[in-house]
């Protein structure tokens, strides 16, 4: 006889004895838009007919949902159909498992799931509602979820292999399910990926097509036992021992990068330091310089020995200041702050020495805006992005260059955009330009990093997005790059 689970499900199938893999339908008794779920294959297939006729006639079926695309749930299809016989059969499954459902001359259509939503409603209400479980243990793999009797059809998640077959699992049941999803499930992340999604549902009962059905009492420690279950790759020794190793050489490969980043955070520093250096060295060499030739000629006053030296003194006044800004800088102050965002704008500003006569500089920001976060790491992502454009002047020897600094509220995000036009960056670049040691410098100008660790700053410990565009002109020619930073406005 049919066993009747909730209002209007059914099991319909039947107990194989001295088989451990034990497979089950299930009916949906609506009117004329029935729903046959994962009907078996030949073996189940006179006694599922049976039962679903003490039921329903078998022509009020509309539906046949398959989870996976296995023999032992599609086998009994074609027969199946030549007994429903309706032009307007279909077949629910996922796109990914149609194109091998065909195979058994299935000759119905398809409703595949990822086409509608993931939602299955018929002409009488009654709706069912899918959440894809891929790999587990199908590509295509998913789960039925009746919003009203909230029973969920599982398909191959929570099957059990057990010669001893109860009809209902007791507390007990981890034990006899976890063969099977062991040795079924691909690794435990792709099954914990479809249990986190499962575990957000409110069920009453979970319908497996293998095993025994579970009732609520029972549900949310299996969840939590099944989620701790090594299987798949994770049951192999060989895998376990590669794995290990692979989590090992990751920490290696980041302590490494770590130091890599530091050393490359001083050669970044005295790189800088060097360059505002240059300038303010000049001038005292060329005060020297006028000093000893007018010492050599016998014409140097004492006014104009004061003005050379007050001019030295300022340059030198301002070199100790430079070394302090960037000390100040790349010191590790790590606690958290509240800080406005044109203050470390200006800061960097002043630090890459963007004020240039050929630099046409235009800044549009709100200077009330602020963040909380750690104000020496977000000025070392402006300096990187703002070194870089200063590179590029430099490089291309270019005689007017444009930077434009804006800075605004969007929706809940604060975004900050830098953008110049120095000719964009080339495409087989761009997708690259955040990789770690990428560089199209001379190995004297840059270790690729710079950008690299500017983005683990925004994404990772600020947690917002740094991204980089071309700009285009109405010719779609470049004319320069556009970096955008964008954070929740908290």
């Amino acid at each position: 006889m049919p066993r009747k689970i909730a209002p209007n499900i059914y099991w319909v199938g039947m107990h194989l004895k001295n088989d451990p893999f034990q497979c089950h339908p299930y009916l949906i008794v609506n009117e004329d838009e029935s729903i046959l779920i994962d009907p078996g294959s030949m073996l189940e297939f006179d006694e599922t007919v049976k039962k679903v006729q003490k039921l329903i006639n078998i022509k009020s079926i509309r539906y046949i949902i398959l989870h996976h695309q296995d023999p032992d749930l599609a086998a009994a299809v074609p027969a199946i159909e030549k007994l429903i016989n309706r032009d307007d059969l279909e077949i629910v499954t996922h796109s990914r498992m149609s194109v091998l459902i065909k195979h058994y001359l299935v000759s119905s259509s398809y409703y595949e799931i990822d086409k509608h939503n993931h939602k299955l409603i018929t002409s009488t209400g009654f709706e069912l509602e899918f959440f894809t479980t891929p790999y587990c243990h199908s590509p295509g793999a998913f789960v039925s979820y009746d919003t009203l009797s909230k029973v969920l059809f599982s398909g191959d998640i929570f099957g059990g292999i057990e010669e001893s077959w109860e009809f209902y699992a007791d507390k007990d049941y981890f034990n006899k399910a976890k063969q099977f999803h062991q040795e079924y499930m691909p690794s435990k992340d792709i099954f914990n990926y479809a249990l986190s999604k499962i575990e957000k549902l409110d069920i009453n009962l979970i319908a497996p097509q293998h095993g025994s059905i579970i009732q609520k009492k029972y549900i949310s420690k299996l969840i939590q036992d099944m989620k701790n279950l090594d299987c798949g790759l994770y049951i192999e020794d060989k895998y376990n021992q590669e794995l290990t190793n692979t989590i090992a050489e990751l920490k290696e490969k980041d302590s490494l990068l770590f130091e890599q980043s530091k050393r490359a955070e001083i050669g970044e520093m005295i790189g800088n330091i060097a360059h505002q250096w240059r300038q303010p060295l000049a001038i005292i060499n060329a005060a020297l310089s006028i000093l000893r030739e007018k010492n050599n000629q016998n014409i140097l006053d004492k006014k104009d020995t004061e003005e050379k030296l007050q001019k030295m003194e300022q340059r030198v006044i301002y070199m100790s200041n430079t070394i302090e800004d960037f000390m100040s800088y790349y010191r590790p102050g790590k606690a958290k702050s509240n800080f406005h965002i044109y203050d470390a704008i200006d800061k960097s500003l002043n630090l890459v020495n963007i004020f240039n006569k050929n630099i046409d500089l235009n800044i549009s920001v709100d200077k009330t805006i602020k963040i909380n976060g750690y104000i020496n790491e977000f000025i070392q992502v402006l300096v990187s992005i703002l070194s870089n454009i200063n590179d590029i002047i430099f490089s291309k020897k270019l005689l007017v260059a444009k930077i434009d600094i804006g800075l605004n509220i969007h929706k809940q995000y604060i975004v900050l955009c830098i953008s110049d036009n120095c000719g964009g960056i080339d495409d087989a670049f761009i997708s690259k330009i955040f990789d770690p040691y990428f560089t199209t410098k001379h190995k004297s100008m840059g270790t690729g990093l710079g950008l690299h660790i500017a983005k683990m700053i925004i994404e990772e410990n600020m947690k917002g997005k740094l991204s980089v565009i071309n700009l285009k002109d109405k010719n779609s020619k470049k004319i320069g790059a556009k970096f955008t930073i964008k954070i929740n406005n908290e």
